[in-house]
């Protein structure tokens, strides 16, 4: 709850990826909110009231993704409201002639993002979600400590720089709506 709270508001990017983690955590553990106290947060050097706090938002999680159907697979509403904002936000930004450096860095990503449709990812998804789907894999080989070829590894590093630029026009949208034409 402190990190999410923290990224949501300096790194929406990080902020979802590290959603996803929690949801696959929630899951490793059984969707078992006494295992989740004992057996994670109870290893974090929080006051018994932050444990606290921390243990009511899994909490919620957990019933949220009971309610929500995604007990063992998918992402919860909050989170897929958070992937459609951020794919809407890059549909107005590439519609608009005034962020050329966002058009740049798209068709710089756009052949990865080909190659990873053409690679098993879902060919209906959005683009931005191919991206976040593939630096969330990516995350996780680097957690498993599993090989990662060095195509990957470029491919990744655009994908990041690009994903960052949509992170920084959010915030920006956010703290002052942009102006599209």
């Amino acid at each position: 709850m402190f990190i999410a709270n923290e990224l949501r508001k300096t790194n929406i990017a990080e902020y979802l990826l590290y959603m996803w983690q929690v949801e696959d955590t929630i899951r490793a553990f059984g969707c078992s909110i006494s295992r989740i106290r004992h057996e994670y947060i109870d290893r974090f050097d929080y006051s018994d009231e932050q444990k606290e706090e921390e243990t009511d938002w899994f909490g919620n999680l957990i019933r949220m993704m009971n309610s929500e159907g995604c007990r063992e697979q998918g992402h919860l509403q909050i989170n897929k409201v958070t992937m459609q904002q951020l794919c809407e936000l890059h549909a107005q930004l590439l519609s608009s002639t005034k962020f050329p450096f966002y058009h740049a860095e798209y068709y710089k990503v756009l052949p990865y993002i080909v190659e990873l449709r053409n690679h098993g990812a879902d060919k209906d998804e959005n683009e931005i979600e191919t991206c976040f789907n593939s630096l969330y894999g990516v995350m996780m080989l680097r957690l498993q400590k599993k090989e990662i070829t060095p195509n990957t590894q470029h491919a990744i590093k655009e994908i990041t720089t690009f994903i960052g630029m949509l992170n920084d026009y959010y915030l920006k949208d956010k703290q002052q709506p942009l102006e599209f034409e």
